[in-house]
């Protein structure tokens, strides 16, 4: 059972975010499976439960990478990550920071936590030198996309596919 509500629930005044720990697993690998869940439906090419798109574990543990937890209190309820990447050879920067695991408690979507949460990580990428982001969201995926773009992404490439 996945440890989050599908209820709305007020948000404290004091939502905040931290570096996730490896305490913070059990909760997290939880999220984890309420992404592949939410994005099932987008991509008929996934395997059969259970999968695991992350190593959350090692995720935590790199210097060039930062997981991010979103706090009600102390309830972990939003989730994100940050890595450094090396950018193909034809292209500049050479490095980026790429964005990923973002995940919010569905009883505390639309209330600014992914927004929180993306702000750390964008913190920790400038603080490293890097000027560029990059994320990767299925084209259907409505409600990421415009999440995304009130942060400013836009799209850069479209990936296409078909079965033979």
């Amino acid at each position: 059972m996945f440890p989050f509500t599908t209820k709305l629930l007020p948000v404290s005044s004091s939502l905040t975010t931290r570096p996730a720990t490896r305490a913070d697993l059990p909760v997290l690998l939880e999220f984890e499976q309420g992404i592949v869940a939410w994005e099932r439906p987008f991509n008929p090419t996934l395997k059969p439960d259970p999968i695991s798109y992350y190593d959350i574990g090692e995720l935590i543990d790199l210097d060039t990478a930062e997981v991010v937890v979103a706090l009600d209190g102390e309830r972990i309820i939003g989730s994100g990550y940050v890595k450094i990447r090396q950018a193909s050879d034809y292209v500049q920067p050479s490095e980026y920071a790429f964005l990923g695991f973002m995940f919010v408690d569905p009883g505390y979507r639309g209330q600014g936590v992914n927004r929180l949460v993306m702000d750390a990580l964008l913190d920790w990428a400038k603080k490293r030198g890097l000027s560029e982001v990059r994320l990767q969201v299925y084209s259907e995926n409505a409600s990421a996309i415009r999440a995304y773009e009130k942060k400013g992404f836009s799209p850069l490439l479209l990936e296409m596919r078909r079965t033979i």
